[in-house]
């Protein structure tokens, strides 16, 4: 697929200039840091080595006091807690982080996950119900809520309070919970906004360890999961955030807790443990649990305390994830030939796909999916409960969310963020619903929009990319979305002896540059159909990331391509 590179804009050369002599970096290095905003020593020094001291006090958070203040009394009382999350990563790392950080000091905690099926997302009649059975006074509900206004008023009336820990967009009204955690909600100061929900219930601990006079120590050890949740739930990797990624990573490094460690393994997974590593070894087979059975399974492996039990458990998820890669597979292709079959989804600036027997459990998967072949906005449904139900997914810059709420008349529910939502609605109402959302796309998206782009942080020569300057670009990680690995464009370059193509599909050659006799290893994933294009010995510039590659105890530097144009 074609893809537009849009350059960052260049900082101003008296200030790279300056920079790079202030901290002792190459001028290129000095560049990469002023586009993140880093122009001075002290911005530099706090970059590259991130402290838990930056983060920000958790008493700014709107509604902090009275939560805290909840929680306090509800030990006193001797109340049962219920700790409430959703079923995706960041739902069940929240869930581990709360509950196992609760029952260590205090007796009466339970903790509940809603069935993806039978319930839906977030709170549910039958959650409310499973806590007036236990008893439970006090619900701590983590990465859902926000919008759960009817349902935390039924609470309400039975005796049931309730402490909100969201990061999703309120709606017009806000629920009636004794108290509202959310750095989204109207007149909430807190600094930092792109917490995920995980992120929040972390915050509301550190506000209560405070408040009790608890060393925190014990909390940091939790920090795991949040990087797991942080990266899973492609929040940006920015400010806090990316404080609480790279600890959360050294805590996964250093000693990973029995279920991460299991997972590690069944994913193959070797070395340092990186925000890709979570991304695409870890977060499918937690996110598996709750897809294909129930996600409670996903909490139990995180809490697991010994390496038996967790590799029994993670064995299961393995198998689930394996289960869910065919449905993932199967119902795409069914997507694809449903638009290809079709002159006017063929041609339409959004997608919206129903069919009554897809599997709920990766409709958000398919609809990525999707989007990687064509390139728009895009809906996948199926039926549940008798009701379509299912997720949306984006492109760089369209705002989905939005585009939804325009249709809201049509919806029975619906919520999420700007690339990602989930939406319900009756059956009927889907061919209307797949008219408006088309016509609310068309008119307020560009061309632009439709054309992948690929971000590029700098140019540079081949004979730049050395050791050296690989290890300082990795010392500006941990990289994900607001902070992502640096992409380089190189010139003139052309292929050095036989370029392969692999199982069919990846592509491998070595790249020179015209007047260097640097020679660099490059390898393209899916990226074949290029092999006519650098063979023709004609110049052509590429754009890739650097990564180090060890091979038989020997390590060297290996250029992953992101695109290729002739020159």
């Amino acid at each position: 697929m074609k893809k537009r590179w849009i350059f960052k804009e260049k900082p101003d050369n008296h200030l790279i200039q300056q920079l790079s002599s202030e901290i002792n970096v190459s001028p290129a290095v000095a560049s990469l840091l002023a586009q993140r905003h880093i122009n001075a020593y002290d911005q530099a020094k706090n970059f590259f080595r991130p402290n838990l001291k930056q983060l920000h006090n958790p008493f700014l958070m709107k509604d902090m006091d009275h939560a805290v203040n909840r929680l306090v009394l509800a030990m006193k009382r001797a109340e049962r807690i219920l700790v409430y999350g959703d079923y995706d990563v960041d739902g069940t790392t929240s869930v581990a982080l709360m509950y196992g950080f609760l029952q260590k000091i205090y007796p009466y905690v339970d903790f509940y996950i809603p069935d993806r099926y039978h319930e839906g997302y977030g709170i549910s009649e039958k959650g409310i119900q499973y806590a007036l059975e236990q008893e439970c006074t006090l619900v701590i509900a983590l990465d859902c809520g926000i919008r759960a206004v009817n349902l935390i008023n039924q609470a309400r009336k039975l005796g049931i309070d309730f402490i909100v820990c969201d990061h999703h967009r309120p709606g017009d009204q806000l629920p009636p919970a004794h108290a509202i955690l959310n750095p989204k909600q109207e007149g909430c100061p807190y600094p930092y906004k792109e917490l995920c929900g995980c992120g929040v219930g972390f915050k509301f601990l550190q506000g209560f360890c405070q408040q009790i006079n608890k060393h925190q120590t014990e909390l940091q050890q939790q920090l795991d999961l949040l990087a797991i949740a942080i990266a899973s739930d492609i929040v940006p990797v920015t400010g806090e955030n990316r404080v609480l990624t790279h600890f959360g990573l050294k805590k996964l490094n250093e000693g990973a807790r029995p279920g991460l460690k299991a997972l590690a393994q069944l994913a193959g997974l070797r070395g340092e443990m990186t925000v890709e590593n979570i991304v695409f070894g870890f977060a499918p087979r937690i996110n598996a649990a709750g897809r294909m059975k129930h996600a409670r399974t996903a909490v139990e492996l995180l809490l697991a305390e010994n390496e038996e039990a967790a590799l029994h458990i993670a064995d299961g998820l393995n198998l689930h994830n394996a289960q869910r890669k065919n449905f993932d597979s199967s119902i795409t292709q069914q997507a694809i030939e449903m638009i290809e079959q079709d002159e006017l989804l063929k041609s339409a600036k959004s997608t919206v796909l129903f069919k009554n027997d897809w599997h709920k459990g990766v409709v958000g998967i398919v609809a990525s999916r999707c989007i990687e072949k064509y390139y728009r906005p895009t809906i996948i449904l199926t039926e549940s409960n008798q009701k379509a139900t299912g997720s949306a997914r984006s492109v760089e810059g369209f705002d989905v969310y939005e585009a939804i709420a325009e249709c809201a008349d049509l919806l029975e529910q619906f919520g999420g963020h700007t690339h990602a939502a989930g939406l319900t609605l009756p059956i009927d109402n889907v061919p209307l619903f797949q008219k408006k959302f088309e016509e609310v796309v068309s008119k307020t998206i560009t061309e632009e929009h439709l054309i992948p782009q690929l971000e590029i942080d700098l140019k540079v020569n081949l004979s730049e990319i050395t050791k050296k300057f690989y290890k300082v670009v990795q010392q500006m990680g941990p990289f994900g979305p607001g902070n992502m690995r640096p992409v380089f464009v190189s010139e003139y370059l052309f292929a050095a002896g036989n370029p392969q193509i692999l199982k069919d599909k990846h592509l491998k050659f070595q790249v020179r540059q015209e007047g260097s006799s640097v020679e660099l290893c490059a390898v393209g994933f899916r990226m074949a159909d290029f092999y006519e294009t650098i063979s023709q010995n004609e110049p052509f510039r590429m754009a890739y990331t650097v990564e180090e590659n060890e091979f038989n105890g020997t390590s060297s530097l290996q250029l992953i391509v992101k695109d290729i144009k002739p020159m």
